[in-house]
């Protein structure tokens, strides 16, 4: 019996465990994949965004703006990479303007600091590679970027120093209210709880209406992205959005925290909760509607597309508290963009209404930082000499497109929730994200794995489940 389980490792779940570990509580995350950050919160836009685009009054314009707010110090504290870059909303029509001066006065009572409307002379200066077309822009310098597997990865390492105990490869498949609480069916046997936090992105609708009379419905919203190389990593310096539609904020161009340009995403609802693959249509999609705001894009230089799945409530809002007939069901429900940015801030909410529904006490042995793994690209000359000389496995390059040492895949692999796949490693150490795409240190970093797992190379998978790389071999065929 946990007093609390936590249905889902995204960065939401992963928010809540962390501030909900700073009590005195037996507290387990459930995710159905192999590792933390594996939906989601490893496929968005990775924005942080200033907060003017949310309805003002609603939960996502408040958690928006305070979860902006705490993200610097918060990457401080865990050891994440987080830069507050600026972000610019750009108009190409004259006549559209008053739809710029309406996303001002929506910031100013979201809260939104310093934003303010810019001439097409002004824009052109901040951004040089706009198109001529544009004729004047929202700029928004409290926008930042981040690392959105980083910070999950970080809460999550976090909450479980704190005590947490975490539960990956166990699917919830039903969930009956007991007497003391309710009763999660897993396929790895019965889990027991007090409380139970929904936190389980395109699936919280599920959940939520196994427990409640009151349904909730979610749609998968795809997201498709284009990846391009660090060689177009300066081609804009801001954040580009165009003006938003019904569909959200649209296809932006991005600097990313590690130096790439990222373009997307699409907005495409579905209905396969699953369904993570790009499509030719989606890519060339986004080729177009880039070229609108940002000119002479360098999409030859693309390197790698991929998927992601947004929690679309039907009400486009998110739905956070604990459920009207459903006692110590606390949903963490709808959470699409701006997720990411809230993610601080709706930790601290769910931590507070599930403290004080089951009165729990805080601890006085609280561990609130976290050290991310040493990059050795990023020390100096003198600090890479010690460290080698320390640790003689840091002078041993896996990754050459990203200089990542075999001890950075060692201390992914050995430290709290640590890699246990090649996209575990990649997304702790950035080894195989870059130019090659894992071409030429995937057979390495699989016997680093094997080695240190003590598995066999064939038991290696690039992403849990049955996603082996190693089906047979040469020998065995003959």
């Amino acid at each position: 019996m946990y007093d609390i389980i936590i249905i889902g490792a995204g960065v939401s779940g992963s928010a809540s465990a962390r501030e909900l570990s700073r009590y005195k509580a037996n507290i387990c995350v459930v995710d159905k994949e192999e590792d933390v950050s594996s939906g989601t919160s490893k496929a968005n836009s990775a924005i942080a965004h200033a907060g003017y685009d949310a309805e003002p009054g609603s939960l996502m314009a408040k958690l928006n703006v305070q979860g902006n707010e705490m993200m610097e110090a918060l990457s401080k504290e865990l050891d994440f990479p987080f830069k507050r870059i600026g972000s610019m909303v750009v108009c190409v029509h004259e006549e559209d303007i008053y739809k710029l001066e309406a996303l001002l006065e929506r910031g100013k009572k979201n809260g939104v600091k310093d934003l303010r409307i810019v001439d097409g002379k002004e824009a052109h200066e901040l951004e040089p590679n706009l198109t001529e077309a544009v004729v004047a822009a929202l700029y928004a310098p409290t926008a930042g970027i981040v690392c959105p597997f980083g910070m999950n990865i970080a809460y999550a390492e976090n909450a479980s120093v704190n005590g947490v105990e975490f539960k990956l490869n166990t699917e919830v498949q039903n969930i009956r209210k007991t007497a003391g609480g309710y009763a999660l069916e897993t396929n790895n046997g019965v889990l027991e709880a007090k409380a139970v936090v929904n936190a389980a992105g395109v699936y919280a609708d599920k959940f939520h209406n196994m427990v409640s009379e009151e349904k909730i419905h979610i749609t998968p919203r795809r997201g498709d992205y284009c990846l391009l190389d660090k060689t177009a990593g300066q081609h804009v310096s801001h954040t580009i959005f165009p003006l938003p539609d019904n569909f959200g904020k649209g296809v932006l161009v991005t600097p990313t925290v590690h130096g790439n340009l990222l373009v997307g995403p699409t907005a495409i609802d579905i209905e396969d909760k699953d369904a993570t693959a790009t499509t030719q249509e989606g890519l060339d999609f986004l080729t177009n509607k880039a070229g609108e705001a940002v000119s002479n894009l360098p999409m030859r230089q693309v390197i790698t597309s991929f998927a992601g799945l947004r929690a679309h409530e039907d009400h486009h809002e998110f739905i956070i508290g604990e459920v009207k007939d459903a006692k110590g069901f606390v949903d963490v429900a709808g959470i699409e963009s701006p997720g990411l940015t809230s993610a601080p801030a709706i930790g601290k909410m769910v931590s507070g209404i599930v403290a004080e529904m089951m009165h729990l006490e805080e601890k006085t042995d609280f561990i609130p930082n976290r050290k991310g793994i040493v990059s050795l690209s990023e020390l100096d000359r003198e600090a890479q000499k010690k460290l080698i000389e320390e640790k003689p496995e840091y002078g041993n390059i896996i990754c050459r497109c990203e200089m990542i040492t075999e001890g950075e895949i060692l201390d992914a692999i050995h430290r709290p929730l640590g890699a246990r796949s090649l996209d575990g490693v990649k997304r702790r150490t950035r080894a195989g994200m870059g130019r090659c795409q894992a071409g030429f240190c995937s057979p390495r970093t699989m016997e680093i794995l094997a080695r240190e797992l003590h598995v066999s190379l064939a038991d290696i998978t690039k992403c849990g489940g049955d996603s082996r790389l190693i089906v047979g071999t040469v020998k065995d065929e003959l």
